[in-house]
């Protein structure tokens, strides 16, 4: 291969990944909204100027290309679409978007990766290729798998991809000594996980969470600088996510702000069998769903729980507990991702520390983390990283 060949090959794949990251911005507009489908986001460009760009907005609306294709119009026909995921080719709650690019005369399609949903996975790039629509196929794959990591987790697992949070002294304790401060982490730190809390599909807690703190576990627009988090205009409400509280023998007070706010915002309380009936009866009358479980050993089945979340549509989890939930997700291998707020302050032996046991897997390198980094918020340093050997054991599956 000649130079002027391999730097004109180059060029042109330093310019599709331009286009590519563009539509990996635009697809990000979508998280929590759009789930439990995928996020997903396109960009029409023809001539080397983008002539559409869209992305998947919220579940059951038109898909990233339609509503791409729809601001390009005519000018779609012989333009190059860059798209996140490959492009449906089944009729669900909208019609296949393979139809639609066809019918509009889009030459070039470049695709990171196959749809993980078996029912359809190749599909969509056979039907483009079939038509005469030249398909690239491969680009940015990685980016776009953990673009799209909860749906991927979720299409090979049945499980949801788990965020553990957690806000913790220097010295490893997540409360103070009585008489301690309200709050451990920052004004800043706190708006933050109310984007994320928006983004996820369900916040989790344990119910000496709900015992301790009587938190809501809403996003609130006053704790976000007035901003909405997860999408929409200053002027609408914040997109609320599904809570759900892990209480074994059914404890929660009546009078909780959670059971209380159970008819505005979808409330589950996750249950093992053996619960007096009276009590789930009281619950559901206040609005709560109630899941019941197995117990193992004396616990809920964390895996059983996680895996009827999934089913539900929530395949973004964020956990929120204490302890005692931080420990068990941990050991069960159910933790795919941390955010553990660490705020510059030393709460000694009289706090609450952040973990329980934990098997010698986590002292020997077996698990851990990688890819992690630090960030500071409002004083505060974040770290964030992704758990390795996060696959639950067989005998938490």
């Amino acid at each position: 291969m000649s130079t002027t060949t391999r730097n004109r090959s180059r060029t042109k794949g330093d310019v599709d990944s331009s286009f590519m990251d563009r539509a990996f911005g635009l697809a990000e507009r979508g998280r929590g909204a759009a789930s439990p489908n995928p996020i997903v986001g396109a960009v029409i460009v023809k001539d080397g100027e983008i002539v559409g760009a869209g992305y998947h907005e919220r579940y059951g609306g038109p898909h990233a290309e339609v509503n791409a294709l729809a601001q390009a119009g005519s000018r779609a026909s012989g333009a190059t679409l860059y798209v996140t995921l490959e492009p449906c080719s089944i009729s669900g709650k909208t019609p296949p978007c393979t139809d639609a690019i066809v019918a509009a005369g889009i030459a070039r399609t470049v695709v990171p990766v196959l749809d993980p949903n078996p029912r359809v996975s190749g599909r969509g790039v056979s039907i483009l290729r079939e038509a005469g629509v030249e398909v690239e196929l491969g680009l940015m794959r990685e980016q776009a798998r953990t673009l799209n990591a909860p749906y991927f987790k979720y299409r090979s697992t049945g499980l949801p991809f788990t965020t553990l949070k957690l806000a913790l002294s220097l010295d490893g304790r997540i409360a103070p000594p009585p008489g301690g401060p309200r709050w451990t982490s920052s004004a800043a730190s706190r708006e933050l996980v109310h984007t994320m809390r928006a983004k996820a599909d369900c916040v989790m807690v344990g119910i000496g969470t709900v015992l301790a703190d009587d938190p809501r576990l809403t996003v609130r627009r006053a704790e976000t600088g007035g901003q909405v988090a997860g999408g929409g205009s200053p002027e609408s409400e914040p997109r609320q996510p599904s809570r759900l509280v892990l209480d074994t023998q059914l404890r929660i007070p009546a009078d909780s702000a959670i059971v209380t706010g159970a008819r505005a915002v979808r409330t589950i309380v996750a249950c093992c069998d053996s619960v007096d009936s009276s009590r789930r009866a009281a619950l559901e009358n206040a609005g709560v769903t109630v899941w019941r479980s197995a117990a193992r050993d004396g616990a809920l089945d964390l895996a059983f729980v996680l895996r009827r979340a999934a089913c539900e549509g929530f395949i973004s989890l964020l956990s929120e507990g204490g302890a005692a939930v931080a420990s068990s997700l941990l050991q069960a291998g159910l933790v795919d991702r941390v955010a553990f707020f660490v705020a510059p302050r030393l709460y000694g032996a009289g706090g609450t520390p952040a973990f329980g046991p934990l098997d010698e897997s986590w002292c020997t390198g077996l698990r851990g983390f990688e890819n992690g980094r630090w960030t500071e918020i409002g004083g505060d340093g974040l770290f964030e990283a992704d758990v390795i050997d996060s696959e639950p054991s067989k005998e938490s599956a």
